[in-house]
C-alpha cells in the first residue's frame, strides 16, 4: 500500500509538471517585479533558428548590387530586369513602378544647374540617433547628385551628432512628443520640435572632428534658419570665420520664413545671434547646390506623431525648403507592445494615417519607408528575434505598397531571423550589446545598402533615356525563357557605354 501511494505521488507530481509545461507562457509569467520561467511546450516546439553568416549576408547583398561589366545594353537590361523582379535587397516598388523614382531623379540631376538644393527628409526613431545612417546616405548621394554640410540641425540637440557640434544660449525648446515641453499650441515643425526665443537668444556651429564624420558634413558654405511667428523687426545676425557679421532684419510674420546667407567660402564655425520673438524650427547648414539629407531621430517614437503637428507649418516649411524625399524608418518601438497579430492592424491604420498626411503637407515628395532592423529577445536563455517581428514587417511592406509608398527592407537585408544576434557577435561588432542598435559599423553597412539601392534605381533611369520606352516596357515584361528566344532576331539592343559620370 505504501508503494502504490509513492508511485501515486510521482505520478502526479509528473503529472502537473506536465501541465505546467504545456500550458505555461514561454514568455513567463509577471509576478510584480519579477517574471516565473519554467520549461514550455510552446518554447520546446518553436523552431530553431538558424545561426545567421553575417560576412556571408553582407556579402551577398553587396554583390546583388553589382552589374558584371559590359559594353552591351542587353546585359545591362538582364540585370536590371532581374534586380526589379528578384534582389530581395531592392527597394520595393508600389505596382512594381520602375519609374516611381523619375520625377525625384530629374530634380536631382538639376540641381546644379538650377542653383538649387533639394532635401531629402530622413525620419527615423533612436536606429538614426547621432546620424547613423543618415551620414552615410547623405555622403554617397552629394557625391552623385552635389551638395555638402551636415544639413539640418534642430536649434538645441540633446544628443550629440558625428556630423556637426552645437550649442546655444537663451532658448526654450519644446516637442511634440515625450519628455520634453509641450508648447500651447502644435506648432512644431518639421524636426518635430521648436526652439523659443524670447528677447534674445544664440546658436553656435562648428565644423565636425568625430573620427566617423564624412568629408562632405565639413564643407559648409550656406547657412540658414526656418523660423516662423516673429516679431517685427526680428534680427537674425551670422558670424562665421573672419568674415563680416551680416544681419538679416525681418517685418513682423505668423508663417513660416527661410532667412539664408550664401558665404563665400567653407567655414569652420559660426554663430547666429537673435534679437526679439520667434519659433527657431531648424537650421540649416549646407554647401553648394545638389541634395540635402535631413536627419530627424525621434528616441522612442513609432512614426504616429506626425498628425499632431500643425499641417500649415509643415506645408509651409517642406515647400520653402525645396523636400522632394521622405523617409520614414519606424516600427522597432511597437514591438514590445506587440503580443499577437491583432496588434499589428491597428498600427499598420494609424502609420496609413501618418502617410497621408506627409502627402498632404509634402505633395511634391516621395515617401519611402524602411522598415525595422532585426532585434534580439531571449527566450529561455536563448536569443532570438522578438516573436512577431517578421510579421510586423511584411505588415508594413503591405501597407507601405498599398498606399503608394515605396518599401525596404533592412530586416531581410540583414540576414531575417537570427541576425541581430550574430551582428552583436561579429568581430567587430556591427550592433550593440542591447541587441536593438547598430554600431557606427553596423549602420555604415546599412547606410552603404541603402544608398547602392537607391542609385541603382538611378543607373536604370540613366540608362532608359537612351532606349526607346516600349522596348524597356517590352523588355521588362519578358521572362527569361522568352527572352533567350525573342532576343535571337526580334529585340536587338545596340552596345551601350554609360553616357554619364557620377559627380
Amino acid at each position: 500500500m505504501k508503494a502504490i501511494r509513492t508511485l501515486i505521488f510521482i505520478f502526479s507530481v509528473i503529472l502537473i509538471l506536465g501541465v505546467a509545461w504545456y500550458f505555461f507562457p514561454a514568455e513567463g509569467l509577471a509576478i510584480g517585479n519579477y517574471t516565473l520561467r519554467f520549461p514550455s511546450y510552446a518554447e520546446d516546439m518553436a523552431p530553431t533558428q538558424e545561426e545567421v553568416d553575417v560576412d556571408a549576408v553582407i556579402d551577398k547583398v553587396n554583390k546583388s548590387f553589382e552589374m558584371t561589366v559590359s559594353d552591351n545594353l542587353l546585359d545591362s537590361m538582364r540585370y536590371y530586369r532581374s534586380y526589379l523582379k528578384e534582389n530581395p535587397n531592392r527597394i520595393y516598388l508600389p505596382n512594381d513602378d520602375y519609374t516611381f523614382f523619375d520625377p525625384l531623379f530629374k530634380q536631382l540631376e538639376n540641381a546644379d544647374e538650377e542653383g538649387k538644393t533639394y532635401r531629402i527628409m530622413h525620419y527615423g526613431d533612436s536606429q538614426i540617433e547621432m546620424d547613423r545612417i543618415s551620414s552615410v546616405l547623405r555622403q554617397k548621394l552629394q557625391e552623385f547628385f552635389g551638395g555638402s554640410g551636415p544639413n539640418m540641425i534642430p536649434a538645441i540637440q540633446p544628443v550629440a551628432t558625428i556630423s556637426v557640434s552645437q550649442h546655444s544660449n537663451n532658448l526654450q525648446r519644446y516637442m511634440v512628443y515625450g519628455d520634453a515641453n509641450r508648447a500651447s499650441h502644435n506648432r512644431y515643425g518639421v524636426m518635430s520640435q521648436f526652439s523659443q526665443v524670447m528677447g534674445g537668444g544664440s546658436i553656435s556651429f562648428t565644423q565636425t572632428s568625430h573620427s566617423q564624420a564624412f568629408a562632405k558634413a565639413k564643407e559648409i558654405s550656406t547657412v540658414s534658419v526656418l523660423l516662423g511667428r516673429n516679431s517685427q523687426g526680428f534680427s537674425a545676425t551670422l558670424k562665421c570665420d573672419n568674415i563680416a557679421p551680416e544681419t538679416k532684419v525681418l517685418a513682423a510674420n505668423d508663417s513660416v520664413s527661410l532667412v539664408t546667407w550664401v558665404l563665400p567660402d567653407d567655414v569652420k564655425r559660426g554663430t547666429i545671434n537673435f534679437v526679439g520673438n520667434a519659433e527657431i524650427y531648424a537650421v540649416l547648414l549646407d554647401g553648394e547646390a545638389g541634395v540635402a539629407i535631413d536627419n530627424v531621430a525621434l528616441r522612442g517614437c513609432s512614426g504616429t506623431i506626425f498628425t499632431r503637428i500643425n499641417e500649415a507649418t509643415m506645408r509651409q516649411s517642406f515647400d520653402l525648403l525645396n523636400t522632394r524625399l521622405i523617409i520614414m524608418q519606424f516600427g522597432g518601438n511597437r514591438m514590445p507592445s506587440i503580443s499577437s497579430s491583432k496588434n499589428i492592424t491597428p498600427y499598420m491604420a494609424e502609420l496609413e494615417k501618418q502617410i497621408n498626411y506627409m502627402k498632404r503637407v509634402a505633395p511634391k515628395a516621395t515617401l519611402l519607408f524602411i522598415g525595422p532592423a532585426d532585434m534580439g529577445k531571449s527566450y529561455g536563455g536563448k536569443m532570438g528575434t522578438w516573436h512577431g517581428l517578421p510579421e510586423l514587417n511584411d505588415s508594413l511592406r503591405v501597407m507601405a505598397l498599398r498606399n503608394h509608398v515605396a518599401y525596404w527592407d533592412m530586416f531581410n537585408v540583414m540576414g531575417g531571423e537570427g541576425s541581430m544576434a550574430q551582428w552583436v557577435k561579429h568581430n567587430p561588432p556591427l550592433a550593440g550589446p542591447d541587441y536593438v542598435h547598430f554600431t557606427f559599423r553596423g549602420a555604415q553597412e546599412i547606410g552603404t545598402d541603402l544608398a547602392k539601392s537607391f542609385t541603382t534605381y538611378y543607373d536604370f533611369y540613366k540608362l532608359r533615356q537612351h532606349v526607346p520606352s516600349e522596348k524597356v516596357i517590352e523588355f521588362i515584361n519578358l521572362d527569361q525563357r522568352e527572352d533567350s528566344i525573342r532576343t535571337a532576331g526580334r529585340i536587338r539592343m545596340p552596345f551601350y557605354k554609360p553616357p554619364y559620370e557620377k559627380k
